[in-house]
């Protein structure tokens, strides 16, 4: 079992950062984002009640179908695409090496 994955995240001026992420410590999107200080609030702590740590999945990997929570979330933010989901509700595991995510827009 791999501990560390990588994962590519674009942020909102382009620039890309490689990204490690353990997959032993039940983390979620979200908090490797916040703990490599990219500009993600999570303002509601990773529960799906806010879209502050909402991205776009730009790899195929295959992610666990977005709860009702999650699309009620998605339903209220802005710049919603196909492959957008919140980063909060993806949990960090082996098969995600490699994910490519983009971070979206804010709204200002």
């Amino acid at each position: 079992m791999k501990d560390i994955i990588e994962i590519k995240v674009t942020d909102r001026e382009d620039v890309v950062h490689e990204l490690e992420a353990p997959t032993d410590m039940s983390f979620n999107l979200m908090e490797i984002l916040k703990a490599h200080e990219l500009p993600v609030e999570g303002t509601c702590g990773g529960m799906a009640l806010c879209a502050s740590c909402h991205c776009y999945i730009n790899s195929d990997h295959e992610l666990p179908e977005p709860s009702e929570a999650e699309e009620d979330m998605l339903d209220q933010a802005f710049f919603v695409e196909e492959n957008s989901r919140l980063a909060c509700q993806i949990k960090i595991k082996e098969e995600l090496e490699g994910m490519e995510v983009k971070l979206a827009p804010v709204n200002e």
